[in-house]
């Protein structure tokens, strides 16, 4: 066991000069506020009052044991082959030495004695926490389990050199190797602790290339040697129930995992390339993706009004943006606010990418005649309150949505357009008459994603005048509210950014423009109008302020605006 301190960490650093009273007592208040289990060393660092370096050497001597630098101090092999990577990656450890009746281990977190007790049970050995950084930990844990399963392979008697050679019987046996097995875990284990919302496996002429994206954006990763491609991608397939013979057709599947302590969906595509299938899994998990309304990230004014539009008993809502800008999580934040007992909602989607309690969903599936114009009509029988259709994609499905909109129902939908007038033209593009679209449209939000600046290691920065002109902020305005940009730690694995939040703007369909509907005005005089009467809030203005309250860089706010939104 442990021997404590009495004295409690903040006082501790308060007495080595660490951090101020004041900044402890403001660290406490925060901690009292969010009430989600974070320690208050956490909270020091994502206050900015301290470093992640300065609380390890502080809690280390609290709680009396080694700081351990694992750049300097790398895992012994031995010590790896006694814990499966799935537990370490689970409880954020990594063994280091294995010593006479004692192994010596990497902690996070060294009060963990639930992952102390268990690893003493796996390992038969004393259990000798160490202290280290977690996501120093994370690194290490990916990089040596990933090198040891590689040479593990390369040792390997067998090496697969023709892929077209093989026949089932030889896919099904490599996809059960424990080799091949550690490799797929590994790979998926490693992008659930990423934050990464998909899996990209990649073959070429002589290598395989594994990418997560993380955060919206690419990044490569230690990667299983070319010639177990067959084996990678067939033990995927096995896992979500795929033909592992058909090698030559796009196919689509899913599977199901426990990882973190979690249940977690995964979907799976494979197409065949030049060198092979390519592999993407999209990770479905609903503990991080499924947010409130509140966490959403729109402004206040913004959030009040959206509020109020998504009670309304009856009309069209529509969610617009590209793919991959946050659609769904909107439209399944809104579901989620307004459900209730006494209210029936169902949707109609492609895919169901999360299951939402007390809601009936339903999957298109094209090629048996479920289409969503199909299934919007039957279930326009099904007497609900509230529909939700995954997209508005023809003039069938637009029609349908419409007249279930005018019988009295609250129908929520997204379209892919610019901005938040352009779904107006949109939908008078696809042949829904403008009368019915003014009768029956309340309210559009456009959305993009941008990322954020990560809370450890953002700094105040300097912009050159262009970027201050381009996005339309007065160099006066940055005196009062200096720009920070993340510059790149372990926990944001050097990016700079950590986490996404959304930049909005938003419609609401009042007399004026319904006559503009009506009337077949373009799309830029209805946005002016709500501009000037609504004091409707542009994308860009919506990404200008988050830059200026430190929350995003210019560069992002640009990376994701199109240039002919910017009105300066």
């Amino acid at each position: 066991m442990l021997k404590l301190k009495r004295m409690q960490l903040g006082t501790m650093l308060v007495e080595e000069g660490a951090i101020t009273a004041d900044q402890l007592e403001a660290a406490l208040a925060e901690q009292m506020r969010i009430r989600d289990g974070r320690r208050i060393g956490e909270i020091l660092v994502g206050m900015r009052f301290l470093t992640d370096n300065r609380l390890l050497q502080t809690l280390a001597k609290q709680l009396e044991v080694d700081l351990i630098d694992l750049n300097e101090t790398p895992p012994d092999t031995d010590a790896l082959e006694m814990v499966p990577s799935e537990f370490a990656m689970r409880h954020n450890l990594v063994p280091l030495r294995k010593q006479t009746g004692r192994l010596t281990v990497a902690m996070a977190d060294p009060l963990d004695v639930i992952a102390a007790d268990d690893l003493n049970l796996l390992t038969g050995l004393e259990i000798c926490p160490a202290l280290a950084l977690a996501s120093e930990i994370r690194r290490v844990c990916e990089q040596a389990y990933m090198s040891r399963i590689i040479q593990d392979v390369q040792d390997a008697e067998r090496a697969v050199e023709d892929e077209d050679s093989l026949d089932i019987a030889d896919l099904q046996k490599m996809a059960r190797e424990e080799l091949v097995i550690q490799m797929v875990n590994l790979i998926i284990n490693q992008a659930i602790q990423d934050r990464a919302s998909d899996i990209h496996i990649e073959p070429f002429d002589k290598e395989l290339r594994v990418r997560y994206r993380v955060d919206g954006v690419l990044h490569e990763v230690s990667a299983p040697p070319r010639r177990y491609h067959s084996a990678v991608v067939s033990r995927v397939k096995i896992l979500s129930d795929l033909n592992i013979a058909e090698r030559r057709l796009p196919q689509d599947g899913r599977m199901k995992i426990r990882a973190a302590g979690r249940q977690i969906d995964l979907r799976v595509s494979t197409v065949p390339t030049v060198y092979g299938e390519a592999v993407v899994m999209r990770i479905l998990d609903k503990s991080t993706a499924m947010l409130g309304l509140t966490e959403l990230g729109m402004e206040r004014g913004m959030f009040h009004q959206f509020r109020r539009l998504i009670q309304e008993p009856h009309g069209i809502i529509l969610v617009t943006g590209p793919t991959g800008s946050g659609k769904t999580t909107t439209l399944y934040a809104s579901l989620s606010e307004i459900y209730s007992i006494e209210k029936k909602i169902i949707t109609v989607e492609d895919p169901v990418e999360y299951q939402l309690n007390g809601v009936n969903q339903i999957q298109v599936q094209p090629q048996i005649g479920l289409t969503f114009a199909n299934g919007l009509r039957s279930i326009v029988r099904q007497d609900p309150d509230v529909i939700m259709v995954g997209e508005i994609r023809d003039h069938e499905t637009a029609e349908i949505a419409i007249q279930a909109a005018l019988t009295g129902h609250l129908v929520f939908s997204t379209l892919h357009t610019n901005d938040a007038a352009g779904a107006v033209s949109r939908l008078l593009d696809m042949g829904a008459e403008p009368y019915l679209v003014a009768s029956s449209l309340i309210g559009v939000v456009a959305q993009r994603l941008v990322r954020i600046n990560c809370p450890r290691c953002r700094r105040p920065v300097e912009e050159k005048p262009e970027s201050l002109r381009d996005i339309g902020i007065d160099p006066a305005e940055v005196e009062k509210h200096p720009l920070q940009q993340g510059v790149g730690c372990p926990e944001c694995r050097g990016s700079g950014f950590r986490g996404r939040s959304g930049i909005y703007e938003m419609l609401t369909i009042d007399e004026t423009i319904r006559g503009m509907i009506t009337r077949r005005d373009p799309a830029g005089v209805v946005k002016q109008y709500a501009q000037q009467t609504q004091n409707m809030t542009t994308m860009l203005q919506d990404g200008r302020a988050k830059a200026l309250q430190g929350e995003t860089t210019i560069q992002e706010v640009l990376r994701v605006c199109q240039r002919e939104e910017f009105s300066i």
